[in-house]
């Protein structure tokens, strides 16, 4: 399905979670979800034509009610009722459906549903932005919108790799809210942030703090130096051709294994997968610039976290991937893809 007067349909990050070999009913843990592009992997959401406003896209991912605050009571008598406060902790509820959503400190920063898609708002009409999806994880307590940046390059061939900034922040305490800029292949579908190792990975600012949009924006830089550095490194990976020596030992550094001495040393699933993709099970693993190359190898890894790690459901292989385990995976096999640069 494409959405109407779409005249370049792409494929977006929320796209790559869609593992090969399982499938998952997300219905329960899609809240709800609006994008622009083809339909995602999970089927679900509102596909909307291209260059809507934010009140539209409030409205169609979910986003139209608020984080509302009330105070923690609790009863001290076990056969009556005496109810006391407890003036150290609040309770986070949705103004629609009155549903709790967590218990936090009294000094927990809230950002509102509405914050998180008018973050984009200047940066679509001034800086050549376009929101590609936006939604709701866990009945609230996860918030995300994802905008295309408009910078692009081919790495060699028809290798594409995309720019994209993800805004996206919890009401659980379970993340900081984080703005970082994400790479997307497209022919694997696979993300990197690409200022990794660089700069740190973007902004994060704790909920213990007021979040200011102008102040993270003006932190990450919106001119997209940082991609320009990236897409340097990431052609070079691409020429630096890989011995089957250094591509054990790759796996081995950024998995954390020891390298097999024989072909009988028992081996991980987790090995035996990225050793797998990069042999050309992968996608795009036979292309120019990733047959044989330390850009292979990075590819391997990442489609490994994105597409085949063992995850609970889907929303946790998301999450993994962008915020956890998996982004620190990602994080460390593109420092040692680097260090093969020297």
């Amino acid at each position: 399905m494409i959405c109407p007067n779409r005249s370049h349909p792409t494929l977006h990050p929320f796209e790559m979670m869609k593992p090969p070999l399982m499938e998952f009913d997300m219905s329960h843990l899609v809240e709800t979800m609006a994008y622009v592009g083809q339909t995602p992997w999970h089927g679900l959401g509102n596909c909307l034509p291209a260059g809507q406003p934010v009140e539209v896209w409030q409205r169609e991912a979910g986003l139209d009610w608020s984080i509302q605050e009330a105070e923690v009571l609790f009863n001290t008598a076990a056969d009556a009722i005496h109810i006391r406060a407890h003036s150290d902790a609040k309770v986070l509820y949705r103004s629609d459906t009155l549903a709790p959503l967590s218990v936090v400190s009294s000094r927990y920063q809230v950002v509102q549903p509405q914050e998180v898609l008018h973050f984009y708002n200047d940066l679509v009409h001034a800086g050549g932005f376009e929101l590609e999806t936006a939604g709701v994880l866990k009945g609230g307590r996860k918030l995300w919108a994802l905008a295309r940046t408009g910078q692009g390059t081919q790495v060699k061939g028809q290798d594409q790799v995309n720019a994209y900034l993800l805004l996206a922040t919890s009401c659980d305490g379970t993340l900081c809210t984080t703005a970082q800029f994400t790479s997307v292949r497209v022919v694997c579908n696979n993300t990197l942030q690409f200022v990794v190792g660089r700069e740190g990975g973007g902004v994060k600012v704790p909920h213990s703090t007021r979040f200011d949009p102008k102040l993270v924006k003006e932190s990450l830089g919106i001119g997209l130096s940082a991609w320009d550095r990236f897409i340097v490194d990431i052609k070079q990976l691409a020429n630096r051709p890989i011995s089957p020596g250094e591509a054990k030992q790759y796996f081995s550094d950024v998995l954390r294994e020891p390298v097999m001495a024989s072909p009988d040393d028992p081996v991980s699933r987790a090995m035996q997968q990225v050793t797998s993709l990069y042999a050309g099970e992968g996608r795009g693993a036979l292309l120019p610039g990733s047959r044989g190359t330390a850009w292979g190898l990075l590819n391997a890894v990442t489609e490994y976290v994105d597409h085949r790690r063992r995850s609970r459901s889907q929303d946790h292989r998301l999450d993994s991937a962008w915020f956890g385990q998996g982004a620190q995976l990602k994080e460390n096999a593109l420092k040692h893809a680097l260090l093969l640069l020297n």
